[in-house]
């Protein structure tokens, strides 16, 4: 296999004042550019594992028509939103109430509507795999019927999106921009959440979603005005992302990491609950492979300067993409795992 030149890196003094910004229509306006994207692609996802992305092409009207359903939906009485309970799918697609959800063992303060690919269900037969589970339809409200057209929409799109940009990524670090397509496309395991985050809890606690890594290729996440989102950087401590108007906010999930044994970052990060009252909308997009992908270690130029997978032994990674998943959907959503997999959970 012929691998490309790399980008040379030359790591950046940190600022913790925004994150990098990367401009992904640079890839389209020639050589010059395209190599400084890639040179900027290189230093963020190596030193800091998150960036905005601008350039993307997803228009205003195309958000709009996602946030006016989204807000739609959570302006629904508690009781239409229940109606789609996530306690109800053996596929953890659905509406999860304030509190239900766990990060790190604790409630994280927000609601939530769960979605994935439109697909028909698949039970684990004999011997298979039981993260087939995770494979199913997801619920939709039937008086928002635009809910269900902007959503699916949306996957789309950014399923688009994200693979563009996964491979400028690889070629930005000189691997084969296509090395993982046969892991993606069709069969991917791509995975959408439309969350509200309604200001602090009653017990004082801060913690909207609690600090964790992703698990999956990439994550882009459309966060409105209000903010909140912080991301551990190289002090070890947590830093504010600042929104920008239009940009997605850019994540490596766990997958990339282990695919360059660390040389590539995935990184800490959490949401503060907002003051008082106030409501923060979030859409974080999570770009998955298929749920039987085995995920093979990247070649690229830059393999001997890999530091190593970051160790946690609390959060073992699996060769199949679909264990890893259904590790965390287990931790996260104990209501639908003692209900519909009390077999797959660990006796305490």
């Amino acid at each position: 296999m012929t691998i490309p030149p790399a980008t040379t890196h030359t790591p950046a003094p940190p600022s913790y004042d925004q994150l990098p910004i990367i401009d992904l229509s640079a890839a389209e306006r020639g050589p010059q550019a395209r190599a400084l994207l890639h040179a900027q692609l290189h230093s963020a996802a190596h030193d800091v594992g998150f960036f905005q992305l601008i350039g993307h092409g997803v228009t205003r009207a195309e958000t709009d028509a996602l946030l006016t359903a989204m807000r739609a939906f959570f302006a629904f009485p508690e009781a239409d939103r229940l109606a789609l309970d996530n306690v109800n799918s053996p596929h953890f697609r659905g509406y999860t109430r304030t509190g239900d959800e766990r990060t790190g063992g604790s409630r994280d303060w927000r609601d939530q509507l769960d979605i994935g690919a439109e697909r028909p269900v698949r039970v684990p037969g004999p011997g298979e795999p039981p993260y087939w589970w995770l494979q199913g339809p997801n619920q939709w409200p039937a008086a928002l019927p635009a809910l269900r057209t902007a959503a699916l929409t949306w996957i789309d799109r950014l399923s688009a999106v994200a693979q563009r940009l996964l491979r400028e990524l690889l070629t930005a670090i000189g691997a084969p921009a296509g090395f993982y397509d046969p892991l993606l496309g069709a069969h991917a395991h791509p995975h959408l959440k439309l969350v509200r985050y309604p200001g602090s809890a009653d017990d004082g606690s801060g913690q909207g979603v609690g600090a964790h890594k992703d698990y999956g290729f990439l994550t882009l996440l459309l966060q409105d005005a209000v903010g909140g989102l912080q991301v551990q950087r190289e002090d070890g401590l947590f830093h504010d992302v600042p929104p920008i108007e239009g940009a997605f906010v850019v994540n490596l999930g766990e997958l990339l990491e282990v695919a360059t044994d660390g040389y590539l970052l995935a990184t800490n990060h959490r949401v503060v609950s907002p003051p008082g009252a106030t409501e923060r909308f979030s859409v974080p997009f999570f770009y998955n492979p298929r749920l039987d992908a085995k995920v093979e270690p990247l070649p690229f130029p830059h393999a001997a300067e890999a530091p190593g997978v970051t160790d946690d032994p609390a959060n073992p990674l699996h060769a199949e993409y679909g264990y890893n998943e259904l590790k965390g959907k287990l931790r996260a959503h104990p209501l639908v795992a003692a209900r519909h997999h009390a077999d797959l959970l660990t006796p305490a």
